[in-house]
């Protein structure tokens, strides 16, 4: 393996080294337990993202999750999938080097774009049932599907999306039912935020989420206020602890907001699609984003019912 350093968790520091990379930039990540760098081959300089893992006080579960994601990208290889070139351990951290995606995130996309045309929608959702087809072959279950984690190879729209970011996956059989509280509420499904069992549906519910978010450029179910909104967007929960933006402590506002969001959810006749849009959809598509955002389970699209949906063949 060589001389390997840990690196600092600023960028403006001098670029560490791990293995044969050289970490230039912080790129993201949720510190101070997980960070993304961009970095570069030392023996080639081509360009990669490492994802530095702390292993100190990683609780079991998470670790379980990371050895989880570390297992299923090592046996993939599928071009709507992140690809996993190597694997790095050091005393405290585990290092997991991934192809660098230069269109960054899905969120970012739409935030720069946009609401996307229906034909767009089709070819981003067509990657990512084609993504998901891989998970379902190896019985994962991703639990946090959301913009920021669908990848994009350049920033034009007919970029290949990849999915990304498998720390909270594990598997599931078919079967299976598991209830460990997790995700990014804006994109989670309502049996999860309610603490009951769940399956691979969940899934389902999230991809329903991103579809919604492409055709309209804002999620399904909000906050009222701006507030709530941001803090629905920067809190993620782990394992049944809040986990918050460093910057930001609005574990009160976050409840409150999260509790307004299943009431949303459950006052809803119909996804708050706007009237001019919805006139200029395809039934198909309509029919699929509220067939995935249905908030009974065992009603909502399965993802055999999702691969195989006529939006698809329009």
């Amino acid at each position: 393996m060589g001389s390997t350093a840990d690196p600092r968790t600023t960028t403006t520091e001098a670029p560490a080294t791990v293995g044969g990379y050289e970490l230039r930039e912080r790129l993201g990540g949720r510190p101070p337990s997980t960070v993304v760098w961009r970095a570069v081959t030392r023996s080639t300089g081509a360009p990669v993202a490492v994802k530095q893992v702390q292993l100190a006080g990683l609780p079991a579960r998470l670790r379980d999750s990371l050895d989880c994601e570390v297992r299923f990208l090592a046996a993939v290889s599928h071009p709507n999938i992140i690809r996993l070139i190597d694997v790095i351990q050091t005393q405290s951290c585990l290092y997991l080097v991934l192809e660098l995606c230069e269109g960054g995130d899905l969120a970012a996309f739409i935030q720069r774009n946009g609401r996307v045309d229906e034909h767009v929608a089709r070819n981003f959702m067509k990657q990512i049932r084609a993504g998901l087809q891989v998970l379902r072959r190896h019985h994962v279950v991703h639990r946090d599907l959301k913009p920021q984690n669908i990848l994009l190879s350049s920033p034009s729209s007919d970029a290949i999306l990849k999915i990304s970011d498998f720390g909270l996956a594990r598997v599931l059989r078919p079967g299976e039912y598991t209830d460990t509280v997790c995700g990014s509420c804006l994109y989670m499904a309502p049996e999860v935020m309610l603490f009951q069992k769940y399956n691979d549906k969940v899934d389902m519910w999230s991809v329903g989420a991103i579809l919604f978010e492409l055709l309209n450029g804002y999620p399904p179910f909000r906050g009222r206020s701006n507030v709530q909104v941001a803090a629905l967007s920067l809190v993620r929960v782990v394992y049944g602890i809040w986990v918050l933006n460093p910057t930001v402590v609005l574990i009160a506002v976050f409840v409150s907001a999260c509790l307004q969001l299943l009431q949303c959810i459950n006052r809803s006749t119909s996804l708050p699609f706007s009237k001019p849009l919805l006139s200029s959809l395809h039934p198909d598509c309509v029919d699929m984003c509220t067939r995935l955002l249905c908030t009974n389970p065992v009603k909502r699209l399965s993802f055999q019912e999702f691969f195989n949906h006529g939006f698809f063949r329009v």
